[in-house]
């Protein structure tokens, strides 16, 4: 019986330590991301957001790049769940920034998940793990002709 118990104690680590070393990175639709309800709520109408390759009106003043690397809790959630929750976090944390620097935009978005810099105007990157999901994107705030 001992070993029975021994072998079921193996099983588990290995399948433990399995789940807590997931890592994928995974793509994912910005277009689903930024029309989700909760997006459409928090996301900031004034400052406006354009990723990479995505025309925009005249840039009047650069205002400097900004990083923003955001973390959050995907244990029990779908990888696309977790990962348009912290998108969404993390364009929120660049509309702030963009409002602090007196900026209407922040353009050339691009994902930057573990210094792995992806330009998309359809998709970003999300690193997804057993307990947590991340994305970190870099941008450019500006002043743009309205």
């Amino acid at each position: 019986m001992k070993w029975l118990f021994a072998l079921a104690g193996i099983a588990f680590l290995t399948i433990s330590m399995n789940a807590a070393a997931r890592d994928e990175h995974k793509m994912f639709p910005l277009k689903e991301a930024l029309e989700s309800p909760t997006a459409q709520e928090k996301l900031s109408k004034s400052i406006k957001l354009y990723f990479a390759g995505q025309p925009h009106p005249v840039v009047i003043k650069e205002l400097g790049n900004w990083p923003t690397n955001k973390k959050t809790n995907a244990f029990g959630k779908s990888d696309a769940e977790a990962c348009n929750w912290v998108f969404l976090s993390a364009m929120l944390s660049l509309q702030e920034r963009a409002q602090k620097e007196g900026g209407n935009a922040v353009i050339d978005i691009k994902s930057n998940y573990r210094n792995n810099e992806t330009a998309s105007d359809t998709e970003y990157m999300c690193g997804v793990g057993a307990f947590v999901a991340g994305a970190a994107f870099k941008g450019s705030v500006v002043k743009l002709a309205e």
